[in-house]
């Protein structure tokens, strides 16, 4: 006869033990998901970033669109950058801008910071627009070869300002300049084409290259020549040497800003002066430079006066 099997006994229910139990289970779930979607975000973000940086993603991203962004808004002076943050989606780059104004103003300027921000395919997300906003120098290139501020308009409005008094103008040409003879022009009145005009596009912003422009990392190459008046030819080489450098990708993107490869081409390839900006211009200089038969109008952005002048 065989033995009988001892009968299962079963704990009498602890209501207590198995909540303990249930939230040490619910914990050790919660600690287990919470380590797995961190360690899926931390791969997520580092694979990002190298995806995003691989290369020179991020020295082209400020390379193409910083420089856009500057030729872009001519009325502003880029004066540093930060680069480059990325997130798991996206990379970006901050600017920190302020509009050109008439030499020896005073007042401290506000400079805040803009984001340039582009997605993981490349193609730009954020623009800063909103806060770069238009400005009488913006206006004044816009109305570059319409029939806004003739001569004798332009002579009286001269006429009743000091002549020592400090401005910010757009000269513009009746007929474009080589680089060569703008330097010849600049001589003659001691001028400085800080920005030169390289497009006539009336009622927009036309294509603009200057001295100010930075096109690595906000590090521009330091200039051989030492008078503002030469720097027309130099800066025109910077110009072409960045527009070789953009590709028939770089289109999307550079629409964005307003531009295209065919414009940007045309216009350095050509490579003719139909103004220039100058910000460290005297109403005693544009008094002569407007009686100047090559000059078809000088349109005044802002005007101030030099308060160190004795």
């Amino acid at each position: 006869m065989t033995e009988q099997p001892e009968p299962l006994l079963i704990p009498e229910f602890d209501p207590k033990a198995t909540r303990r139990a249930i939230r040490r289970g619910i914990r050790r779930t919660a600690v287990l998901v919470l380590g797995v979607l961190t360690a899926l975000a931390l791969v997520a973000t580092l694979g990002s970033a190298l995806i995003q940086t691989r290369g020179d993603r991020e020295w082209r991203m400020v390379h193409v669109l910083g420089t856009a962004l500057q030729i872009a808004k001519p009325a502003y002076t880029v004066t540093s950058w930060t680069c480059c943050r990325t997130e798991p989606l996206s990379m970006s780059f901050t600017v920190t801008a302020a509009p050109m104004r008439a030499h020896g103003g005073f007042g401290l300027q506000s400079r805040p910071d803009f984001t340039v921000r582009q997605n993981l395919f490349g193609g730009v997300e954020e623009l800063p627009w909103a806060q770069l906003a238009n400005t009488t120098l913006t206006q004044a290139l816009f109305n570059m070869g319409t029939q806004l501020q003739r001569k004798p308009d332009i002579r009286q409005v001269l006429a009743r300002l000091p002549q020592d008094m400090n401005a910010l103008a757009v000269v513009e040409f009746e007929r474009p300049l080589t680089a060569d003879s703008l330097v010849g022009f600049a001589r003659q009145y001691g001028a400085c084409p800080e920005k030169v005009v390289y497009e006539a596009r009336p009622g927009a912003a036309p294509i603009t290259w200057g001295s100010d422009m930075t096109t690595f990392l906000g590090v521009a190459p330091e200039s051989q020549v030492t008078r503002c008046s030469d720097l027309p030819p130099e800066d025109l080489a910077a110009f072409r040497s960045w527009v070789k450098t953009l590709r028939q990708h770089d289109e999307p993107n550079l629409r964005r800003f307003d531009l295209t490869l065919a414009r940007l081409r045309k216009a350095s390839g050509e490579g003719l002066a139909y103004g220039y900006v100058d910000q460290l211009v005297t109403v005693k200089q544009l008094r002569k430079i407007i009686e100047d038969p090559q000059v078809r109008a000088v349109r005044l952005a802002d005007v101030t006066f030099e308060l160190e002048r004795p």
